[in-house]
């Protein structure tokens, strides 16, 4: 059987590499300090729309097909490696760009840093890591949202959705038949959305004429105008949907022919050839969201039959990325009707009973493969208060933890708000316009950056990293938003917890669920219930108290809690996007008193600045020691506390 083994591995290792790679093209180089060198292009691929490991592309069998029977993509990419690539470590970190942003840079220690375009719904421009894709030739339903409209609107445009708002659906109408309006004051209950008679509203330009306009498919009027107070939703038939879940085969074969590739079909050599021994992905929020799905969706296996990634790192990401089903929005957000928390959300393997979707885990197919990558995940507050971490923790019942497999780490950093604040040491808030609380400093960079660096040491040298640290439901660090609310201090003057709503949804019989792959055929879809969410518990002063608690959190100024209250607009008195907020302490005891503040002041807290840097350090010191932060990172952080102005 042994040699059996090592016969099949020789025979892999010596297939092509470079089939799905057609052309590697680099456009430009330049020069980079230290050694470095950044190579951008494109490059061209070529999938079989019959082959099993493009079968989670979704409507791939709809897209025009060459002479050959392939379907043709291209996307940017940019590479930033040693120039004398032998000098690298063998390491090629591979960044997933967030909707479009994102250029390799130099990380040192000879890593080569890659990124590429995967989101096929981006407009090319200058900076934009964009990709192409067919679009399929069929109709069907799709929806759009609209919220926050100025006063006095009557015409606004399909295609962008609302005006200024990320994740704006942009799809083509097929025709003004059985098209259906709706509107509601509110997205946190469900029922609340009632349906516009067809005669009020017109796909056309009322700008220059009366309602009902001038026919135009990209437009949409409303006879009596839009209601800023209300947020509104269009149905309607959409035609040729991009073929967006190429995508995932796009940085699959990227990453695929960098590692093992010589050259492509056209000859261009592989800059990196023979030299990549491993492969990471990394990515934040959306980016991160593409990692889970991509593993999920079982795109970790390349064309060459090889694992792709040894090992990623999905970090503020709570839900796969929903872009491999018919009219996908990968840009999406998490507001009403948003896909992504609707599928397989955990990495052990969960009966989703509530929902009725049976056993599944996000490692099934790397898991049937042996591609299953190393896991280093990362997350803080806001993704439970926003983005509904709560089911990848207990799932959908919220009855026990989930537990976590061999191959993933779960690390979690507390009272953050979506990726960290800016850190430092000053008492002062500093305000945000959309929200009621300051913006939350409390940072999550330093406990990331270690946490990486074990990654890499774990994919490497099999240097097992630090022990997940993260809250359970079985030590009764969990618990019910009702049970957080009251015991949230209360201070004079500040709003009380928010929590963005999890619905399920029908969306048909032609959508699955547990992989969101297929099409929507309830339009838009319907709510069928809310699912219970847990969150994290917290002290006196209002902050969390369980997972790797930076020194800031450790030797608070304030309370840093993963929430916030929108000012104003359609979304007024609810949680403010995924911005975590801040409340000061107040710095004497007369003054909480003043202020009615039950949290003692930080006069009654610090005996001296001295003291108070004597516990910073003492608490950076502990983190270097449990290797949750970097000794340099831990100098930095004394110094600040040190220069401290308060």
């Amino acid at each position: 059987m042994k040699t059996k083994l090592l016969v099949l591995a020789g025979l892999l290792a010596t297939t092509p590499a470079s089939a799905a790679v057609s052309r590697f093209m680099v456009e430009k180089t330049t020069p980079m300090p230290g050694g470095y060198e950044l190579l951008e292009g494109h490059f061209f691929g070529l999938l079989d729309p019959n082959d099993a490991l493009n079968a989670n592309i979704n409507d791939i069998k709809l897209a025009p097909r060459n002479a050959a029977g392939k379907v043709e993509y291209s996307a940017t990419f940019a590479v930033a490696k040693p120039v004398d690539v032998s000098r690298s470590s063998g390491m090629l970190i591979y960044d997933v760009p967030n909707r479009g942003g994102g250029q390799a840079v130099n990380l040192g220690d000879g890593h080569v840093n890659v990124v590429s375009g995967w989101q096929g719904d981006l407009e090319e421009a200058p900076g934009v890591q964009s990709l192409r894709v067919p679009a399929a030739k069929i109709n069907g339903p799709a929806y759009v949202r609209f919220m926050d409209i100025p006063a006095d609107t009557k015409t606004l445009s399909i295609r962008g959705g609302t005006p200024g708002k990320q994740g704006g659906r942009v799809f083509e109408v097929a025709t003004e038949e059985n098209a259906k309006l709706f509107a509601g004051a509110s997205d946190n209950q469900a029922g609340m959305q009632n349906e516009i008679q067809g005669r009020n509203f017109a796909f056309a330009d009322c700008s220059k004429t009366p309602f009902p306009g001038t026919l135009d498919l990209t437009k949409l009027c409303v006879k009596e105008g839009f209601d800023p107070k209300l947020a509104y939703t269009l149905a309607f038939t959409a035609r040729d949907p991009k073929v967006l879940g190429i995508g995932f085969a796009a940085t699959r074969d990227l990453v695929t022919f960098l590692r093992h590739a010589q050259r492509d079909e056209a000859g261009n050599p592989n800059p990196l050839a023979g030299k990549m021994r491993w492969a990471v992905g990394r990515g934040v929020s959306q980016s991160g969201n593409f990692l889970r799905a991509f593993v999920n969706l079982g795109f970790n296996t390349g064309e060459n039959g090889l694992q792709v990634f040894n090992g990623i790192n999905p970090i503020v990401a709570m839900r796969m990325n929903s872009m491999s089903y018919r009219f996908a929005s990968p840009g999406g957000l998490v507001g009403l009707y948003e896909i992504g928390n609707d599928g397989t959300n955990w990495w052990s393997e969960y009966d989703d009973k509530v929902r009725g979707l049976g056993k599944h885990s996000l490692l099934d197919r790397c898991s049937t493969s042996g591609h299953c990558p190393k896991v280093v995940e990362i997350l803080g507050s806001a993704e439970f208060w926003n983005l509904r971490a709560s089911v990848n923790f207990v799932g959908t019942d919220a009855k026990s933890d989930i537990p976590l497999p061999a191959n993933v780490r779960r690390y979690y950093n507390p009272g953050t708000h979506h990726n960290g604040g800016r850190g430092g040491f000053q008492r002062a808030g500093v305000p945000i316009s959309a929200c009621i609380l300051a913006a939350n400093p409390n940072p999550t960079s330093d406990a990331n950056r270690a946490l990486f660096k074990a990654l890499l040491d774990w994919v490497s040298d099999g240097v097992e990293p630090p022990p997940s640290r993260y809250p359970t439901l079985a030590a009764g660090q969990l618990i019910t938003p009702e049970a957080y609310d009251r015991a949230f201090p209360a201070i004079l003057g500040q709003p009380r917890p928010a929590y963005s709503p999890l619905y399920q949804y029908e969306f048909g019989k032609d959508f699955n669920v547990a992989d969101m792959t297929g099409a929507i055929s309830v339009n838009p879809p319907q709510i069928v219930r809310t699912i219970p969410q847990l969150f994290p518990w917290t002290d006196a002063d209002g902050n969390e108290m369980d997972g790797i608690r930076s020194p800031l959190l450790q030797v608070p100024l304030g309370s840093y809690v993963g929430w916030n209250i929108t000012a104003s607009g359609f979304q007024a008195g609810r949680y403010c996007g995924n911005t975590g907020g801040y409340i000061p302490f107040a710095a004497t005891r007369a003054e909480r008193l003043a202020k009615g503040d039950p949290r003692p002041s930080l006069e009654e807290r610090y005996p001296s600045h001295a003291a108070y840097v004597a516990r910073v350090k003492a608490a950076a010191d502990e983190l270097v020691v449990q290797r949750y932060m970097l000794a340099a990172d831990a100098a930095r952080i004394v110094t600040e506390a040190q220069s401290a102005s308060w």
